[in-house]
């Protein structure tokens, strides 16, 4: 989720011409807390219509009428027809107001947007999963189409990390896929307290005990950047090629078509190029301070 962008007002006049500014009313449908600060909202079109299709990794602009807007990344079930999903983080105004609403309560959605995770080039191939705290939320589609066409991919590692065991999102189905036959999923927490029994420390310390094979794998990594930057170069000492690794940057989007420039990075508009993004592409300018 990228920092907010505060809107003047949701009306699609507001800027002549571009119609993608205009957002779509929808629905909110249902509301599950995640963690203190972190709920998952479910959302149908409010005219009744068809949710848009999305691919992993993709994002929307929700708007909290009279707040603004903020970049979010698509949280739902690529596989199956259903409610747009979103999982929202309470860090600014415009999130904390979202994260506040109730059933009934009516949001505007502009998107989908972006490059997603290149899914079609991990089939036939192992598939590393990294994720950091609330970067499990645009990872989650992938996690779906990975267990939905399962025969398609080979080994299946997931590495998922968090703050502490309050801050777990997904909890429920985190212990589904822990379950599975057919994937590995390694769980680690920063710290806790004695009622925890899993792993503690950061999801690089996770990665040695990672099964694949560098010559025919991808990995998908989304969390901090800093972490992002400590994982890519763990991957690549294990053998992965730059271009086998993709993160998710989801910088300072606000206007999501590439127009005002707050998302650029180096060279890149992250809205129009990502927010997935290859680790050869990224590699120079993670190295960047303070980019």
């Amino acid at each position: 989720m990228g920092p907010e962008s505060v809107a003047a007002s949701p009306t699609s006049d507001a800027v002549p011409g571009l119609p993608e500014y205009a957002p779509r009313p929808f629905l909110l449908q249902d509301r599950r807390q995640e963690t203190s600060d972190t709920v998952t909202l479910t959302l149908v079109p409010a005219d009744g219509g068809t949710v848009p299709s999305f691919r992993p990794g993709q994002f929307n602009m929700v708007y909290a009428f009279g707040v603004g807007e903020v970049a979010i990344s698509i949280s739902g079930d690529p596989t199956r027809d259903g409610p747009l999903v979103h999982t929202i983080r309470a860090v600014g105004k415009v999130s904390t107001a979202l994260t506040r609403l109730r059933p009934g309560d009516v949001v505007g959605i502009r998107g989908p947007y972006g490059q997603g995770w290149p899914i079609d080039a991990a089939e036939g191939k192992d598939v590393v999963v990294v994720a950091g705290g609330l970067g499990l939320a645009p990872l989650r589609p992938v996690l779906y189409e990975l267990i939905g066409h399962r025969s398609r991919y080979g080994r299946v590692e997931i590495v998922f990390g968090a703050r502490s065991p309050a801050d777990l999102l997904y909890y429920s189905e985190v212990q589904e896929w822990r379950r599975r036959t057919d994937l590995r999923l390694q769980v680690t927490v920063d710290s806790a307290d004695r009622s925890w029994y899993g792993d503690v420390g950061v999801v690089t310390q996770r990665l040695p005990d990672t099964r694949f094979d560098a010559s025919r794998a991808v990995a998908f990594v989304c969390g901090p950047e800093i972490m992002m930057r400590f994982v890519a170069q763990a991957l690549e000492a294990r053998g992965l090629a730059e271009d086998a690794v993709w993160l998710s940057m989801e910088r300072n989007m606000k206007c999501a078509i590439a127009q005002c420039g707050h998302c650029q990075y180096g060279p890149l508009f992250i809205c129009r190029e990502g927010p997935v993004l290859s680790y050869r592409r990224l590699k120079p300018l993670l190295a960047w301070k303070e980019l």
